[in-house]
């Protein structure tokens, strides 16, 4: 029987995708669909922060990403992320306590813990349609979190993940898509500027934008994720600004 983390099967002649044109959404929808699952600990009687759990689930997908499992030529991750990158870019975020967090805590992941304590695990990608039993019977709605107090400024120098002041989205959903803009990111920076991030532990911070911040962070300098409109917005919303000082200065 095969598992949801195995490596993506090559396609047959019957069934492989059309070769792909310049990235395009339609050449990315004819691919097989893979999705980066995240589980944030949710104890009943002591839930995490929301802007720690917001920080640590970008955390954690730039922890798989500089995983050697997954930059490796030969790493037991390598195939499937590739695989997952090539069509849609999906994450969802679940949430687990007690056993169903211990259960989950068993499978091929990586826990990445927060500096108040929050607690996400990242998954390698598995098919849409794949999910692992103990992933597929967690709850998606409801990860609703609060900030005991609001967050202060940013460190000085640190990427911030600039979150639409406009938008309302569950702590969930927003988990998804800081997840993402840290992830486009990742993908701006070369080699070095990557490895020296995973070597500082990823730094970065989550804010929400000024509003009269945010059409300066979204004029195209820096990398904006825009939803694709599955869940709870709009499609094309523009979510989150990823300010990295590595990227903005080698923006136009």
């Amino acid at each position: 029987m095969s598992s949801p983390f195995d490596p993506p099967a090559p396609p047959t002649a019957a069934d492989a995708p059309a070769p792909a044109v310049g990235g395009h959404a339609e050449d990315r929808d004819t691919r097989p669909q893979y999705v980066l699952p995240l589980v944030v600990r949710l104890e009943r009687a002591d839930p995490p922060a929301r802007t720690d759990a917001l920080e640590t689930s970008a955390r954690a997908v730039l922890t798989l990403l500089a995983d050697p499992r997954v930059t490796e030529p030969d790493g037991e991750w390598a195939e499937r992320v590739a695989a997952w990158e090539d069509a849609r870019i999906r994450k969802v975020v679940r949430r687990a306590r007690g056993a169903e967090w211990r259960r989950a805590a068993e499978l091929p992941g990586i826990t990445v813990t927060g500096g108040g304590g929050a607690e996400v695990r990242v998954f390698p990608p598995v098919p849409l349609d794949g999910w692992p039993k103990e992933l597929a019977r967690l709850q998606v709605s409801g990860t609703d979190l609060d900030d005991p107090e609001p967050p202060g400024p940013a460190p000085e120098g640190v990427p911030v993940l600039w979150l639409n002041p406009a938008l309302e989205m569950s702590a969930g959903k927003t988990m998804a898509q800081t997840g993402h803009a840290a992830q486009l990111a990742w993908w701006e920076l070369d080699g070095p500027r990557r490895e020296k991030w995973a070597a500082d532990g990823f730094p970065l911070a989550v804010r929400t934008a000024p509003a009269t911040d945010w059409p300066a962070l979204t004029d195209g300098r820096l990398p904006v994720v825009r939803d694709a409109g599955f869940t709870e917005i709009a499609p094309g919303s523009a979510t989150v600004a990823a300010d990295h000082p590595e990227v903005r200065p080698r923006r136009p």
